[in-house]
């Protein structure tokens, strides 16, 4: 049996590759705060914004990977602020980090001795992991920051069987997006893409499917934007 274990599945991209992975035959298992709407998911309810998150979940975690002839874990979950460099305090900092780069380190260290050979990490970045744009601060360092663990994990992790890559989605129709840009700013985000439209969830939850099963991307960077335009 393949098991998928992901963050942030309740909304989104999350439940769009819980939906994906149970399709291909994974055994899911969910962890995020709200819980997620399909009944096969099994759900582990956890704030990753706790330092201790795992302490009551480490039990049934390990009861989600035990007997796994691969496992695919999936850092998904983050925080999104509108904030800037000029006022950002390091404590505002380091709670976005908390989410989105100490939750998925902390996962790192319980999963990974439980991975067999033919396993993945799969890290979901961000257009914004190697470009900035103004009123996204804490997102755009984490994002960054998250490019750097996954060539890390993939460097440390050499010889072991387990595959890493970050895939980097651009402008997804997801209820992060709408709660981050205006209404009336969303025509503008759209003619961003050279397709003139937001990506659909289930665009990005196919591209991560296939990023679990494709070890031959191993380190890699992946842009799922439908081709950005620049200006």
């Amino acid at each position: 049996m393949k098991t998928l274990i992901i963050t942030g599945a309740s909304v989104g991209i999350g439940l769009a590759t819980v939906r994906r992975f149970a399709d291909a035959g994974y055994a899911v298992t969910n962890i995020s705060r709200r819980p997620c709407p399909l009944p096969s998911v099994n759900h582990l309810p956890g704030d990753l914004s706790d330092a201790g998150f795992l302490d009551t979940l480490g039990d049934r975690l390990s009861e989600a990977l035990a007997g796994a002839d691969a496992v695919s874990l999936i850092h998904n979950a983050s925080r999104l602020l509108n904030d800037s460099a000029a006022d950002t305090s390091s404590d505002q900092l380091r709670a976005v980090m908390e989410v989105n780069l100490a939750a998925p380190n902390t996962l790192n260290r319980f999963v990974i001795p439980r991975m067999p050979s033919g396993s993945s990490i799969i890290y979901v970045g961000s257009t914004l992991a190697e470009k900035a744009v103004p009123n996204s601060f804490s997102y755009v360092v984490t994002k960054h920051a998250l490019v750097g663990m996954m060539r890390a994990t993939c460097q440390d992790l050499a010889g072991r069987g387990i595959h890493t890559a970050c895939i980097c989605p651009g402008f997804t129709d997801t209820e992060m997006l709408r709660a981050h840009v205006p209404e009336e700013a969303m025509d503008a985000v759209r003619g961003l893409s050279a397709y003139g439209r937001l990506i659909e969830p289930s665009e990005i939850a196919d591209t991560l499917h296939w990023a679990a099963e494709n070890p031959v991307i191993n380190g890699a960077v992946l842009h799922a934007n439908l081709g950005q335009v620049e200006r």
